[in-house]
């Protein structure tokens, strides 16, 4: 009796091995894009306390800080995170900067760049808007388009 042999093709092998590095060049970019809009979402996080600070700052008095200390929050460079090296408030403007901090570094794409978080005044409520300067728009979190 003759054994039949069983297994693979070599042209069976090299379809699998097309499909795997076509979907790898697909997934490793959008892969890369999410790790980003995680990163920059630290910042929003980082900056809830100060928008709270601007929020009480302005309903007391009726004008907006004019720094960190003012707003009643830490120095700009003690809020930081993993991907934020500062969050700095300016006449009520809160800005997040992303840069080396705390040992770790962001994505070279968003490096160096800022989110501003600008406080408009709805007659007895605030209304927070989003704007970057560098930052491209497909990073900046759903919550701020």
């Amino acid at each position: 009796m003759q054994k039949v042999q069983q297994g693979f093709t070599l042209i069976e092998l090299m379809i699998v091995v097309a499909i795997i590095g076509i979907l790898a060049a697909i997934a490793i970019p959008a892969y890369q894009d999410y790790t980003i809009r995680s990163q920059v979402s630290e910042g929003l996080s980082l900056a809830a306390g100060s928008k709270t600070a601007v929020g009480e700052f302005f309903t007391d008095r009726g004008t907006f800080p004019t720094n960190n200390a003012s707003a009643g929050v830490a120095v700009a460079a003690s809020i930081a995170g993993n991907y934020v090296s500062q969050v700095a408030i300016a006449a009520g403007l809160i800005t997040v900067t992303y840069d080396a901090a705390n040992g770790a570094s962001p994505n070279t794409k968003i490096a160096g760049d800022t989110l501003l978080l600008s406080p408009i005044d709805n007659g007895g409520s605030l209304k927070w808007t989003c704007k970057t300067s560098t930052l491209e728009p497909k990073y900046v979190p759903s919550s701020c388009r």
